[in-house]
């Protein structure tokens, strides 16, 4: 539903950021089947670089594209404020390049994901390989854990090369304050809190349909059942 309420928002002819993850691959099929045709597309992982270059949609490079009206993406965790935790996918870094030269943020997410503050979810950290053990142990000073992902028995490896670290038990009372210390940490490529790229628009999912919510004016609309 939010994948296809997201059309609402594309402009024929401009070029669209787009992140990825399972409900982004949700509204690329429906821009597949739609009449809407953006011009291009700057794309936040390789996959969905992949998808979009299947539907013919050209992918362009972040610095070829100037400024974005438009950036579309998921989230793992999403407050009260627009403030989300992502990387759940692997792909915070390149996503948060894309959403940092777009106008507005549009957030796609189930109402799973609403919550009233981050932390719930294990915040992601992109990090050089060899700075893993440092930045856990970081970490463990906060009070949170630290744990490098693995697919069976070697660590995920990053569009960029990189590995991730996964961080349960914390609380972010500021997200804002959290991304821009954890950022500067050496060893650290990307925090999982967007903050400075936080929210504009959110669309959820629910069962009664999709509800709106405006995080530039605090307005949330009516869920409109069916949609």
């Amino acid at each position: 539903m939010v994948g296809a309420a997201a059309l609402t928002y594309v402009s024929d002819g401009a070029i669209l950021g787009v992140g990825s993850g399972t409900t982004v691959d949700a509204f690329i099929d429906a821009l597949a089947v739609s009449d809407v045709c953006p011009s291009g597309a700057v794309s936040g992982s390789e996959a969905t670089s992949a998808r979009l270059a299947a539907l013919g949609i050209p992918v362009v490079e972040p610095g070829d594209a100037g400024e974005l009206g438009l950036y579309v993406d998921g989230a793992d965790a999403i407050d009260p404020h627009g403030n989300m935790t992502k990387g759940g996918g692997a792909a915070l870094t390149r996503e948060k390049i894309v959403a940092s030269i777009a106008d507005r943020y549009l957030c796609i997410v189930d109402q799973s994901k609403l919550v009233d503050r981050l932390g719930g979810f294990p915040i992601p950290i992109e990090v050089i390989p060899m700075a893993e053990a440092l930045v856990i142990r970081r970490f463990a000073t906060l009070g949170g854990t630290g744990a490098v992902r693995m697919k069976g028995e070697s660590p995920v490896v990053t569009d960029n090369g990189m590995h991730i670290v996964d961080v349960g038990g914390l609380s972010v009372a500021d997200p804002l304050d959290f991304e821009i210390e954890v950022s500067g940490w050496p060893g650290v490529v990307t925090a999982g809190v967007f903050a400075r790229q936080r929210a504009s628009i959110c669309l959820v999912g629910t069962l009664e349909g999709v509800r709106t919510i405006d995080y530039r004016s605090a307005a949330v609309d009516r869920p409109v059942p069916g949609l």
